[in-house]
């Protein structure tokens, strides 16, 4: 039986592909093994090395947790800089204005063609030598200022392609009722435009979490992974059993991060479904929300 996609497998196909997933299990199963046998060869799979993590709070509350109070403290600073000045320069590069499209343009190619790391140790030498802020404080500002270079210019671009990719007929329409270019922009392209650009900001989102690791080995700024050392080297050795506790919890962040922004997806589109509101023009000329008739019955039920 044939689809549309695709021909029906013969026997000799099916066949074949019994034992390309059979070779596949078996090394898999392979690669386990190896890797079983060389960290239990090691004694990394030891209980007690693994022991503190579920018998006591020590190692969370003076390791771990501090260390992901500075990740998410990091990353909520540069995400909250890095939104709007994105969203700044994705519009300026749309600009009809050549004084405002160039130099955006400038600053994104810029920015994003520098390794974050690299933007991090110039942030920190510069506060070093033209700044007055403290030793302890310095790292933090570092990282923050990496990031929100670097992601800013990414996020730049997410917002551009985000307003590009609606129909030309959104903009031709604001412009048939009268509504000036900011208008357009703010009322009509941007609202619509966030649906579509959620799922690429969420995902810049966790590339924040995740690049605050890179102060930390390098800046020495104590984030959750900079704490691998220290707790390790209090705990007996245990690197592997470290490690792999900050990723579950690296896990357990960004998995929540995705999981509410696939949320907040699907309520605005839900939204935009069933909401009857547009956008018109007074008797004056102001913009004003005239707002879908109201489908509820007299004693408030919907009909």
């Amino acid at each position: 039986m044939s689809s549309v996609l695709y021909d029906a497998q013969g026997p000799s196909a099916k066949r074949r592909n019994i034992l390309y997933t059979v070779l596949f299990v078996l090394a898999a199963a392979a690669v386990v093994w190896w890797v079983y046998d060389g960290l239990a060869s090691k004694n990394q799979l030891d209980w007690i090395k693994w022991k503190p993590f579920f018998t006591s709070t020590q190692p969370w509350t003076t390791f771990i947790w501090p260390g992901l109070q500075n990740t998410l403290k990091a990353a909520f600073f540069a995400l909250i800089i890095a939104l709007p000045l994105g969203a700044l320069f994705g519009i300026g590069r749309l600009s009809d204005h050549r004084w405002m499209r160039g130099p955006s343009g400038v600053v994104v190619e810029f920015f994003r063609s520098i390794p974050v790391l690299i933007l991090m140790i110039a942030a920190n030498e510069v506060y070093s030598e033209y700044t007055n802020i403290s030793t302890e404080s310095r790292p933090l500002y570092a990282v923050v200022t990496g990031l929100v270079l670097y992601n800013a210019s990414v996020l730049a671009e997410i917002v551009r392609a985000g307003i590009l990719s609606l129909p030309q007929g959104q903009t031709d329409a604001a412009k048939a009722i009268g509504m000036r270019k900011g208008q357009t922009m703010v009322f009509v392209l941007l609202p619509q435009a966030v649906t579509a650009m959620l799922p690429a900001i969420v995902s810049q989102i966790v590339v924040i979490v995740k690049d605050t690791a890179l102060g930390g080995w390098v800046l020495t700024f104590p984030e959750l992974l900079a704490s691998v050392r220290p707790m390790s080297a209090n705990y007996g050795a245990n690197t592997i059993a470290c490690f792999t506790i900050v990723a579950v919890i690296y896990l357990a962040v960004n998995f929540s991060l995705t999981s509410f922004a696939s949320w907040l997806e699907q309520r605005l589109r839900r939204a935009k479904k069933s909401t009857g509101a547009v956008v018109g023009t007074g008797p004056g000329g102001e913009l004003e929300t005239i707002g879908a008739p109201s489908l509820h019955s007299d004693d408030g039920r919907a009909v």
